[in-house]
């Protein structure tokens, strides 16, 4: 009995000590846990492959690297109403491991071609299309089950700690596939990236059981009372786009989005010229890459563990929405008075584990407010159609300005008041969702008392 007894302490206090050191209540830490797990899961899984679409881009052509970009987009543009017929076809609690299960057959269909060396340069050039379409689909899907599972209240909290575990499985999944792409090949790494994803799959399952049984035992709990449950989401299979355009909310998402992957863009090909400029040697620029990668996914683990949630709850999600984009002001303007390599590596690693640890958990907490339709077919929109297409057009325009003969210098300083409206919009968005909010709540008390 007194065995019994202390194995109850013991329990009790490591509960509390992870309910004081992440900010989380004792009922929302196997929910966390199944969330922290499925985003490691993914990440890892994504990770993993990675860099074998990299060597699959080399396989099927340096020179047509930029055709893979653009097949990218196509194929994101037709699979956006596909996705979208998904939504309106299944219940949420069926459609997103549905998702990962076509994502899985598509694995095994790839791995299944490769082992018989059927026009492998072809099938190389599909499966790079194929690997940045999924990256951006599987992690919308998973932010709007998120978004969808869990309160506004509880996003704010809880939002850092899951984008942790995403950041664990970017530094997991290199570490494996560097430790046994020499041993195994890169083909034969794929098996091990479906069983991530199909551990993923487990995760959703566990997620979506434990809402399902607080729901029915307690429907006035805070604990994810959100849920995705067997009724279908309406509208038609382009209602992800349509809303988008009808919804000034939506809209300032999409154009923070797109003011993000143009500074993001700017930031990447400066880095890439200065880089060439300072570093000779291929093999040591692959391994000063690999170091502020590294660096990169320590902080951003550190602080989505410890920092993310307590400064959203601390100072809200205007100012936080504002942080990172008022840093990128101070960034380009220093890295346009002094565009070297220490500065564009410092200025890269700040804007990089900000946007993982403070921008991106903050930004997914955008979507707690908006219906159920939003949250998956406009949210999948945004971040996969604008999101590329905001790449490529700010890829362009980078192209542009340096054919005009502009500078590094310049085109940093070019950036700047782009950063400034960014910090702009970002600033309006928090305080629209904090109003949205508030009304949600509103409704939902109003309504409890005319049940009581």
């Amino acid at each position: 009995m007194s065995s019994l007894n202390e194995n109850s302490q013991s329990k009790h206090r490591i509960s509390s000590w992870v309910s004081n050191a992440l900010k989380v209540e004792p009922h929302e830490i196997k929910p966390l846990i199944w969330s922290f797990i499925y985003y490691f899961s993914l990440l890892c899984g994504y990770y993993i492959l990675r860099p074998v679409r990299d060597e699959m881009g080399i396989k099927g052509g340096v020179e047509n690297l930029q055709w893979l970009f653009t097949g990218t987009f196509v194929v994101m543009l037709l699979a956006v109403p596909v996705f979208g017929w998904a939504v309106k076809s299944y219940s949420r609690s069926k459609l997103v491991p549905r998702v990962y299960y076509f994502f899985i057959a598509n694995l095994v269909i790839f791995f299944l071609l490769f082992k018989s060396n059927v026009s492998e340069a072809w099938v190389a050039r599909a499966f790079f299309i194929w690997v940045s379409v999924f990256n951006l689909f599987v992690v919308s899907v998973f932010w709007s089950l998120m978004s969808d599972l869990f309160t506004n209240q509880q996003a704010k909290r809880m939002f850092g700690v899951i984008a942790a575990g995403g950041s664990a499985g970017a530094i997991a999944g290199p570490a494996l596939t560097a430790g046994l792409s020499n041993i195994l090949g890169p083909i034969n790494l794929l098996p091990i990236s479906i069983g991530f994803l199909i551990l993923a799959v487990v995760c959703v399952h566990a997620l979506v059981g434990i809402n399902k049984k607080d729901v029915s035992e307690n429907s006035e709990t805070d604990d994810l009372s959100r849920s995705p449950d067997d009724k279908e989401i309406r509208g038609g299979i382009l209602a992800g786009a349509t809303r988008v355009a009808k919804s000034p909310y939506l809209l300032g998402i999409s154009l923070f989005i797109i003011l993000y992957t143009t500074l993001s863009t700017f930031l990447y090909f400066e880095q890439a010229h200065i880089i060439e400029d300072s570093i000779s040697d291929s093999a040591s620029r692959t391994a000063f890459f690999a170091v502020i990668d590294l660096v990169v996914n320590i902080i951003t683990v550190f602080a989505q563990l410890f920092i993310t949630s307590r400064i959203i709850k601390r100072f809200g999600i205007s100012i936080v929405l504002l942080s990172i984009p008022v840093l990128m002001v101070v960034g380009f303007t220093t890295l346009g008075l002094y565009p070297i390599l220490a500065i564009v590596v410092v200025f890269q690693v700040i804007r990089r584990a900000g946007n993982y640890a403070i921008t991106r958990p903050s930004r997914e907490v955008l979507y707690t407010v908006v219906p159920n339709e939003d949250k998956y077919k406009s949210k999948n929109f945004i971040d996969t159609v604008v999101y590329r297409g905001g790449d490529a057009a700010s890829g362009w325009a980078f192209a542009g300005l340096t054919g005009l003969g502009l500078s590094l210098a310049t085109i940093s300083f070019i950036a700047v008041p782009i950063a400034g409206i960014w910090a702009i919009t970002g600033y309006l968005l928090g305080k629209k969702q904090k109003s949205l909010g508030e009304l949600e709540e509103n409704i939902s008390t109003e309504s409890t008392k005319d049940e009581t």
